[in-house]
This record gives structure tokens, C-alpha cells and sequence, in this order.
């Protein structure tokens, strides 16, 4: 599913008009953007928890070379599903 499937189908079931949908949606992953900016996480019972993770700097190789090179440290986006949705997907799996 793409955003234009995404924000059709927000609008199918929640009854709002698709530039509304579009606003929402929008919102949401600025929302979320910011917050993880910010190093906060954002919890949605149920569904799951957006946060940040810190990587540290490491070593590694350059893989057509093979020489050492130094990996930065970086934060990094996480996403980790709750119960419910974990739940839901594997029913759907079950088929």
C-alpha cells in the first residue's frame, strides 16, 4: 500500500473527505518526525512504540577495497509493535 492507498483507505473508514485524510496523515508523520527529533517516543496502546535508538561508532571495511573505515555513531528510528497488533497479524497469518 502506497500514501495515495493509504490516505484513500483513512478516508473510506473513517468517513472524512480524502484532503482531510491527507491533513491527518500529514500531521501524524510530522508529529511523529518531530518527536523522534527531539529523542522522545511516542506509545500507541495497542499498536506499538516509535522511538529512538543509539548506534555507537564501530569499525568496518569498505567492501570493495577492503580497507578499515570508522562507521559514525547515529540515532536511529525504532518501531516496536504492541500486543494487539503483533496479535492481529498473526491471525491473519493462520490462513
Amino acid at each position: 500500500m502506497n500514501r495515495v492507498e493509504l490516505v484513500a483507505n483513512i478516508a473510506n473508514i473513517s468517513g472524512l473527505k480524502k484532503i482531510e485524510a491527507e491533513k491527518a496523515l500529514s500531521a501524524f508523520i510530522e508529529t511523529v518526525t518531530s518527536e523522534l527529533s527531539r529523542g522522545e517516543e511516542i506509545r500507541l496502546v495497542g499498536f506499538g512504540i516509535f522511538s529512538v535508538t543509539h548506534r555507537n561508532a564501530t569499525e568496518g571495511r569498505n567492501m570493495k577495497t577492503g580497507e578499515p573505515m570508522r562507521i559514525p555513531a547515529r540515532d536511529l528510528p525504532k518501531f516496536k509493535p504492541g500486543k494487539q497488533l503483533k496479535e492481529m497479524v498473526a491471525k491473519k497469518g493462520k490462513r
